[in-house]
């Protein structure tokens, strides 16, 4: 998944993030607006982890809902 489907979809994946992410305020998913990297740098904020981190957990994410457009199931975590 790329960045413009990230934005062009973003209202959709903002309730997804906040069930994954529950400590993501409003105002956060404002600010982020569809960035996959600065959505990364607030769950490094929020959550206390490591960038690397932060950024793999945003990928597992994506993927996670690529596949499920798709049809294809979602991974296990």
């Amino acid at each position: 998944m790329n960045q413009d489907t990230i934005s062009g979809r973003w209202k959709q994946f903002s309730g997804r993030i906040k069930q994954k992410w529950g400590q993501l305020t409003d105002d956060d998913l404002k600010v982020v607006e569809g960035n996959a990297q600065m959505l990364a740098g607030r769950l490094q904020e929020r959550y206390g982890i490591a960038r690397e981190d932060a950024e793999r957990q945003v990928r597992e994410f994506e993927e996670d809902l690529d596949m499920s457009r798709r049809g294809t199931g979602s991974r296990s975590h």
